[in-house]
């Protein structure tokens, strides 16, 4: 699957946006995607975040559902 098939463009979500979307959906209703590297997401992360770097997006986008909203960080 490739990228572009499976994100619709969207506009930026401020913090405050995303804290009043996560509490408005049911956890494990959309994907928290942490495109950061590993040390990056070992030193901060949003609970619930699924890490999977930038470089390596492209062969593991399988993991993804695409059901579900994807939150991009």
């Amino acid at each position: 699957m490739r990228l572009r098939n499976l994100f619709t463009p969207v506009s930026n979500m401020s913090t405050e946006q995303l804290k009043t979307f996560i509490d408005a959906n049911e956890e494990g209703s959309y994907t928290l995607l942490d495109v950061r590297q590993p040390s990056e997401y070992e030193t901060a992360r949003i609970p619930g975040g699924k890490l999977l770097p930038l470089p390596s997006l492209d062969d593991r986008i399988n993991e993804l559902d695409p059901e579900k909203s994807v939150i991009v960080y």
